[in-house]
């Protein structure tokens, strides 16, 4: 059965720093491309960063030079390290395979950036 749990999540200045993990569990992590998701109120959720088996990363635009996604595979964890945040960053973040689901989404993490 596969889960994912994340966490790290909290209220900030704008300008602040968090980072976000997600433990995966009951899947094979190491060959998953995985990609962190956020989803503001009235909003659509939509893919802000991701990253392949081999560590090839992309970001949307609007975290570009602000967000790093990074993973450890021996520890199946999905990371999001976020800096210079801003208060249109505020969403509960989620992380996810690429492509199909292989499970359900997790509660997520709330981040909130306000002063």
């Amino acid at each position: 059965q596969v889960q994912l749990v994340e966490s790290g999540g909290g209220l900030v200045q704008p300008g602040g720093s968090l980072n976000l993990s997600c433990v995966v569990s009951g899947a094979v992590f190491r060959l998953l491309a995985m990609g962190w998701y956020r989803q503001a109120p009235g909003k659509e959720r939509e893919l802000v960063a991701s990253i392949n088996y081999v560590r090839a990363t992309n970001y949307a635009d609007s975290v570009k030079g602000r967000f790093t996604i990074s993973r450890d595979n021996t520890k199946k964890t999905l990371y999001l390290q976020m800096n210079s945040l801003k208060p249109e960053d505020t969403a509960v973040y989620y992380c996810m395979n690429s492509g199909q689901p292989v499970g359900p989404w997790g509660q997520g993490t709330q981040v909130t950036v306000s002063s």
